[in-house]
């Protein structure tokens, strides 16, 4: 079975993230030692990303505590927008009924 470019392409980001199946990390080292076009990507990928091949790269505490934050600060706005459209909402509701009666 011939394996499509566009496909190896798709897989590329879980394979440089380090995070693909054996059996696919597999396939796409095989048609990177094929296709010197795509393998060249994947060094330019790896050298710009920094990304030594084999070793995951942890969060440290700081950024884990930092996407928590930016994440509770959305949430809050989220809800603060959702209160505010509610309240509008039954306002306007209100107005209506009150000019009606």
């Amino acid at each position: 079975m011939e394996t499509d470019k566009n496909i190896i392409l798709d897989l590329l980001p879980i394979y440089l993230a380090n995070e693909a199946s054996p059996e696919t990390q597999a396939l796409v080292e095989k048609y990177l030692a094929e296709n010197e076009d795509i393998a060249r990507i994947v060094r330019i990928q790896r050298e710009a990303l920094n990304i030594s091949p084999g070793i995951p790269v942890p969060l440290t505490r700081s950024h884990q505590v930092s996407a928590y934050k930016k994440s509770r600060l959305q949430l809050a706005l989220y809800i603060f927008l959702a209160a505010i459209l509610l309240v509008a909402l039954l306002g306007a509701m209100a107005m209506m009924f009150l000019s009606s009666a």
